[in-house]
């Protein structure tokens, strides 16, 4: 029972990180990371996500390789990131709807404090991103001897 029990937890996180990373290639958040991590869990599973999981892999260190690759980029990561998070804390403070706003004042801003909270957290994320990718591919390597 327990083992049952363990391998449904295993599918339910392995495949929600799936989703969730897919979900965050088109939305704003680590969508590579996520996926990458969902295959992880998956791995343990199945073959098929272990031989999936190489090429996301390389693919997420590709990108926050190229990501950090120039100064431009590393602004303008940076400033996309603080703007991801400036958004989700107006969508927490959740402001009245403008007076141009042509829908009903409910569809302003929906979602609340759930949007405004995931917002932040990504944008938080993905500064940490261009953090950990700045160190990790541009900042000198400490020779270990």
């Amino acid at each position: 029972m327990k083992a049952i029990a363990k391998r449904i937890g295993v599918e339910i996180l392995g495949w929600t990180l799936v989703l969730l990373g897919l979900a965050a290639l088109v939305l704003p958040g680590p969508g590579l990371i996520l996926l990458a991590l969902g295959l992880v869990v998956l791995a343990t599973q199945y073959e098929w996500a272990e031989r999936r999981l190489e090429p996301v892999k390389e693919r997420a260190i590709k990108t926050a390789s190229d990501g950090v690759e120039t100064w431009p980029r590393i602004i303008v990561s940076t400033l996309g990131a603080l703007a991801i998070t400036a958004v989700g804390v107006y969508w927490v403070l959740s402001p009245a709807a403008p007076g141009w706003w042509p829908l009903d004042d409910k569809w302003w801003l929906p979602g609340g404090w759930g949007t405004g909270s995931s917002l932040i957290i990504s944008g938080l994320i993905a500064l940490g991103l261009v953090v950990y990718s700045y160190r990790e591919f541009r900042g000198e390597k400490v020779d270990q001897h």
